[in-house]
């Protein structure tokens, strides 16, 4: 999805970015289905936020009623920022210090989030 040969508008870094590959993998990862009760996303990112199809595919499974769990860019505008300040979004960031217990603390929020 990034390589540094690529060439174009669309850079992080020192990579390009081919959106139509996450375009591509978005219709097909990220589509609303009936039979998927929660979806797994990383990430939400500069790269992927230069793919249309991705961010529309993630506001239509955020604005759902299905369960997400997404690694979020720790800095960003537009979309990212749109995620960041959502109410029903639950953040939870990374440290040295919490990540060998933030396993246990989601999988207690999954389990809330079926019951509700």
């Amino acid at each position: 999805m990034a390589r540094v040969g690529i060439r174009g508008p669309h850079r992080v870094g020192k990579y390009g970015v081919d959106v139509s590959a996450i375009d591509q993998l978005a219709e097909s990862a990220l589509e609303l289905r009936g039979e998927t009760e929660i979806y797994l996303v990383d990430e939400i990112g500069k790269m992927e936020c230069f793919a249309l199809k991705f961010v529309s595919a993630m506001r239509a499974l955020l604005d759902s009623q299905k369960l997400i769990i997404a690694t979020i860019a720790q800095k960003g505008g537009g979309f990212i920022e749109e995620v960041r300040r959502r109410r029903d979004a639950l953040i939870l960031e990374v440290t040295r210090e919490n990540r060998d217990q933030l396993p246990e603390q989601v999988l207690a929020w999954l389990e809330s989030a079926k019951r509700a």
